[in-house]
């Protein structure tokens, strides 16, 4: 499965670099972003995932997160996948927060979106393979997983689904009930169908209740958010944790939105804080 380059540039002493692929999981060309750090050769590092909201791409987070300084200082890669898959083939919906860009990070099983959107299996599989094939310097016995609003849903319920794969998991004004806001419900709907029972693999809440577990969770999330009371919910997760008896650490920060601004004014601790867990190297 060969890749193509399409940039690279040095920053902080490493490399961030933005490369396509042919993807077998969406039938597309997938374009994700990489940062290595300054290592040695020969070094292995852990690995950051960070899963980028409605309507974004890989470049995001690239241009305005601002991860980088915080990556070469701890020594850890960071990986940016696309939303969704794209292109003039693609289906599309016309609403901003559904189709192209918002791939929710599941696998549609509702036509036409079942042909494409099948990003459940290029995030926990596909692009964990080729980056293992590609990047000798990733140690995928150390991961972690952090994301932004949709992305935030889908490192939540990734780390659920997932149990022991990630050394930690994190977000930023994550949708952690998609079951119980329009976004969620508009989107599981159209991907998935109308029987409900089916969205739950795709719902931190319900995955908790349904028995999934995590060794904690670290959340921050902006007082000032529009989208707080009617689409995030974090009082949901809140509540499932307690019941679960998961530690949960919520910092609601007073005046913060949902932009990149809040985003990168919080990044550095969130890289810190899974690389303080990434640090122990696995050992056979």
């Amino acid at each position: 499965m060969p890749i193509e380059t399409i940039s690279e540039n040095k920053a902080f002493g490493g490399i961030q670099s933005v490369y396509r692929h042919a993807s077998a999981a969406t039938g597309t060309d997938m374009t994700f972003a990489v940062y290595v750090p300054p290592h040695e050769d020969g070094a292995k590092l852990p690995v950051l995932w960070y899963l980028s909201g409605l309507t974004c791409t890989h470049a995001n987070v690239m241009d305005k997160g601002e991860y980088r300084r915080a990556c070469a200082e701890n020594g850890v890669i960071l990986i940016a996948p696309d939303t969704s898959p794209r292109g003039g083939g693609v289906p599309d919906d016309t609403g901003w927060d559904f189709g192209q860009g918002a791939g929710f990070y599941v696998d549609a099983t509702e036509a036409p979106w079942s042909a494409n959107f099948r990003m459940k299996r290029y995030i926990e599989d596909e692009l964990p393979a080729l980056i293992a094939a590609e990047f000798p310097q990733a140690d995928l016995t150390r991961q972690s997983i952090f994301g932004h609003s949709m992305g935030g849903h889908g490192a939540l319920t990734i780390a659920l689904r997932n149990q022991g794969r990630f050394r930690s998991v994190s977000a930023f004004a994550p949708i952690v009930s998609p079951l119980h806001c329009p976004w969620g419900e508009k989107a599981l709907g159209g991907y998935l169908g109308p029987d409900k029972a089916a969205w739950r693999a795709y719902d931190a809440c319900a995955l908790i209740d349904d028995g999934a577990r995590v060794d904690e969770l670290l959340v921050d999330q902006g007082e000032a958010d529009s989208f707080l009371a009617e689409q995030l919910k974090p009082e949901l997760l809140a509540a499932a944790c307690e019941r679960a008896g998961i530690p949960l650490t919520l910092r609601m920060q007073p005046g913060y939105d949902h932009s990149y601004a809040f985003i990168s004014t919080f990044m550095a601790d969130h890289v810190a804080w899974h690389a303080e867990r990434l640090k122990t190297v696995t050992t056979v």
